[in-house]
C-alpha cells in the first residue's frame, strides 16, 4: 500500500514468521488488526439462508453463495468504512458449502469469480485477506454451517430427518422456540458429533465406513483440500491474500471421550444433552431420555430429564446404519441399545488418545502442505479447538504457521449483558469483582491462550482470530455498554502486543434478524442503525501496524496513544502506526522522541510514518485533538 507519491505507508506482502513475530516484505514486524467479514457467509444469499428461514432450507443443492459477504455493488462503501475503521487485515469468511455444494468436485465458478473480485477490489484499499474456510458445528444441516449436504448423505444420514431424529438441534425448525446460544449443543448431537470424528479419525476408528473404494475420513478430507486447493487457485496472483486458514474452530466429536455414557466434548450444556451413547440410540430411532441442562456461576448442572426422538425416526437412509453400531460401539439386543465399549474413542495404539497432536496436527499439516502448493507465500493459520488445546506437532511446526486462536468474554457472550465490574474467569468458573480485577482477568485469559501455543508450538506468532460482543440488548441505539467491553479487550491486546481480528462484520445485518445466523447478533455495523458503525468508539483506535525494529508497548487511553519501540536502522521502511479518521476528526498531536527520529503523518491514510537513523527506543504520542 503506497501514498500517491509513492511512500510505502502500509504492509508490504509477503508476510512471513520470524519467531513470535509476524514480519513483512520490507522486514518490519507487523501487528495485524481488522475484522471477520462477515457473519452472513455462513448462509446461502439464495435462497435466503438465514437461519429463521425455513423455506427452501432443504433446496440443499441449488444455492448460491455469490454475494456473501457483501455484494459487488456495496463493495466499495462497506471496504470504505472498513479502512476508515483502521482495518489493516480483513479475516474473510467462505465456507466449503459455498464452494462446492453443488457435488464432490464440482465447484461454483461463479462464487469463485465473486470471490476474486471482492479481494482485488479490497486490495486496491490497501486491505490485506486473510481467507478463512469457516464451519460451526459440521454444517447448516447439522445447526450450524460450513460442510456441503453431500457429506452427510455419503455416510447414509438424511437431511430431513436430522431434527426428529434428535441428530441435530435446528433454528430452521424449532422456530422462535430455538433459544439463544442454543447452536453450540450440537457438537454433542450424533450429526456434528459422527461427522468430525469420521473427518479426524476414520481411518482408525471407523475402518469399515467407505465411500467410492476408500475410507470416509481420506475421503472427506481429500473433498476438503481440493476445496481449498481450488480456491488459492482462483486467488493467485492476488498480493494482498496472505493467509489461508485451515479450519475454524474444529472439534473432535467422540474422539478423546472416556466413557459414552457421560458428557464430554461439549462446550456449552443447555437443555436436553444426550451422551455419546445415548445420541447414537437417539439418532438410529430409539427414543431416547437424556438429561437437561443449565449453565451457571457453579458450571453447569442437570436440571430436569427429556425425551430425545419421541417419534422413534431414524436419520439413515433404508439399507444403512450407525458407523458405530457398525464397529461393534454398541449393538441391539432384545430390540433395545446396548453399549459394548464405553471407552471406543479414549485409546488409539494402545495409549490415551490425544487429538491434538494424533489427528488434528496432521491435518494442519496436510493443509499446510495443500494451500502452499498453490499460494507459496502465504500464511498458515492454524487454530485449535474452542476453548482447547492448540495442536501438538510431532514433526515441528509447518512453515508460516499462525496459531490464530479464538477468545471470547464468556460471561458476556452467553448472557448478552456485559457488566464492567463483574466477570467470570474461564476455565475455573469463579467469579471476578471489580473494573480493575475484571480487566487483568481479561490479559490473564489471553496470557494463558499464548502461553499454552509456546508450550505446544514453540515461538509461533499469536493473532486473535475472533472476539466479540452481543449487540442484541442495545437496540435502543446505545451503545456505551459495547463499548466499553470492546475497549477493554483491545486494551488487554495492547498489553500483549497482539494482532486480532474483531467478530464481525455483517453487511446484512438487522435489528429484527442480527447476523442472520442462530440469532447472533455480533456485528458492528447494522442497515439499522449509524452509517458509521455501532460501538465505534470502542474498536476504532491507534495500534502499531509495521514496526522496523522491535515494538514494546502501545497503550491507548482516554483519546491519548503512546507506544514504544526499538528502532532498527538497517530496515529501511519507516515504522508504520494507524491513526484512525473515523471519530478523531481526522486530527492527532503528535510527539516524538528519540535520537535520528523524524516522522510524517500521511492524515489521508490515517497513518503516521517513522523514520529512524539511529538504533534505540522511540517512544510516541498522539493525542486526539
Amino acid at each position: 500500500m503506497r501514498t500517491k507519491d509513492g511512500r510505502l505507508c502500509g504492509v508490504l506482502p509477503p508476510l512471513r514468521t520470524e519467531g513470535r513475530w509476524i514480519v513483512d516484505g520490507a522486514g518490519r514486524v507487523v501487528l495485524l488488526r481488522g475484522i471477520n467479514l462477515g457473519g452472513d457467509s455462513k448462509v446461502p444469499a439464495r435462497p435466503d439462508g438465514r437461519t429463521h428461514v425455513r423455506e427452501g432450507f432443504y433446496e440443499r443443492r441449488d444455492v448460491s453463495f455469490v454475494g456473501r459477504p457483501v455484494p459487488l455493488g456495496e463493495a466499495e462503501d462497506h471496504l470504505e468504512r472498513l479502512r476508515a475503521y483502521g482495518c489493516s487485515l480483513i479475516r474473510l469468511v467462505i465456507t466449503w458449502e459455498a464452494v462446492e455444494h453443488a457435488g464432490p468436485g464440482v465447484y461454483d465458478r461463479e462464487f469463485l469469480d465473486y470471490l476474486k473480485a471482492l479481494v482485488e477490489i479490497a486490495g486496491e484499499r490497501g486491505l490485506l485477506m486473510w481467507v478463512d474456510p469457516h464451519q460451526d458445528v459440521w454444517s447448516r444441516w447439522t445447526g450450524g454451517d460450513g460442510a456441503p449436504v453431500w457429506t452427510l448423505e455419503a455416510v447414509g444420514m438424511v437431511p430431513e430427518r436430522m431434527h426428529a431424529s434428535g441428530a441435530a438441534f435446528l433454528h430452521q425448525e424449532a422456530g422462535e422456540a430455538f433459544p439463544y446460544m442454543a447452536w453450540p449443543t450440537n457438537y454433542s448431537r450424533y450429526g456434528a458429533a459422527t461427522m468430525f470424528t469420521l473427518f479426524f479419525g476414520g481411518r482408525v476408528f471407523a475402518p469399515h465406513c467407505r465411500v467410492e473404494g476408500r475410507n470416509v475420513q481420506d475421503w472427506l478430507q481429500e473433498r476438503y483440500l481440493g476445496m481449498l486447493r481450488e480456491v488459492g487457485r482462483s486467488l493467485r496472483g492476488l498480493r494482498n491474500v496472505v493467509g489461508v486458514g485451515t479450519m475454524n474452530e474444529p472439534h473432535p466429536g467422540f474422539i478423546g471421550l472416556k466413557d459414552l455414557r457421560r458428557l464430554g466434548n461439549h462446550m456449552l450444556a443447555l437443555g436436553p444433552m444426550p451422551t455419546g451413547f445415548e445420541a447414537m440410540a437417539a439418532a438410529s430411532g430409539f427414543p431416547t431420555r437424556v438429561g437437561v441442562y443449565r449453565p451457571g456461576l457453579g458450571g453447569e448442572r442437570r436440571v430436569g430429564e427429556a425425551v430425545l426422538n419421541p417419534e422413534g425416526v431414524s436419520v439413515f437412509q433404508e439399507g444403512r446404519e450407525c458407523p458405530w453400531r457398525m464397529e461393534g460401539v454398541w449393538a441391539v439386543e432384545g430390540g433395545r441399545p446396548v453399549l459394548r465399549m464405553p471407552d471406543y474413542f479414549a485409546r488409539v495404539g494402545g495409549r490415551p488418545v490425544s487429538f491434538e497432536e494424533d489427528f488434528l496436527a496432521p491435518f494442519v499439516e496436510r493443509v499446510a502442505e495443500a494451500v502452499r502448493g498453490v499460494l507459496p507465500e502465504v500464511l498458515v493459520m492454524a487454530e485449535g479447538v474452542p476453548n482447547g488445546r492448540p495442536p501438538r506437532f510431532r514433526r515441528g511446526v509447518p512453515e508460516g504457521l499462525v496459531h490464530a486462536f479464538h477468545w471470547y468474554d464468556g460471561f458476556t457472550l452467553f448472557t448478552r449483558r456485559f457488566v464492567p465490574w463483574f466477570s467470570v474467569q474461564q476455565g475455573r468458573m469463579w467469579p471476578v469483582l471489580g473494573r480493575r480485577a475484571v480487566r487483568a482477568s481479561f490479559r490473564r485469559q489471553l496470557e494463558a491462550r499464548v502461553e499454552e501455543t509456546r508450550e505446544a508450538m514453540g515461538e509461533v506468532p499469536c493473532l486473535v482470530g475472533e472476539f466479540g460482543v452481543p449487540f442484541e440488548p442495545a437496540r435502543s441505539g446505545s451503545y456505551t455498554r459495547q463499548e466499553e467491553a470492546l475497549s477493554m479487550y483491545y486494551d488487554a491486546m495492547d498489553e500483549l502486543l497482539l494482532g486480532c481480528t474483531l467478530w464481525n462484520y455483517t453487511a446484512s445485518n438487522t435489528h429484527a434478524h442480527g447476523d442472520g445466523w442462530n440469532r447472533e447478533d455480533l456485528s458492528v455495523w447494522s442497515r439499522d442503525d449509524a452509517p458509521e458503525g455501532r460501538a465505534s468508539r470502542g474498536f476504532v483506535r491507534p495500534y502499531l501496524l509495521a514496526v522496523a525494529g522491535v515494538p514494546l508497548r502501545e497503550r491507548f487511553a482516554r483519546g491519548v496513544f503512546t507506544c514504544a519501540f526499538r528502532a532498527d536502522p538497517s530496515v529501511r521502511a519507516p515504522t508504520v502506526i494507524r491513526l484512525p479518521r473515523l471519530g478523531f476528526g481526522g486530527a492527532w498531536r503528535v510527539e516524538v522522541s528519540g535520537e535520528g527520529v523524524r516522522c510524517e503523518e500521511v492524515p489521508d491514510e490515517g497513518v503516521l510514518l517513522v523514520w529512524c537513523e539511529r538504533e534505540g527506543e522511540v517512544r510516541v504520542r498522539a493525542a486526539a485533538v
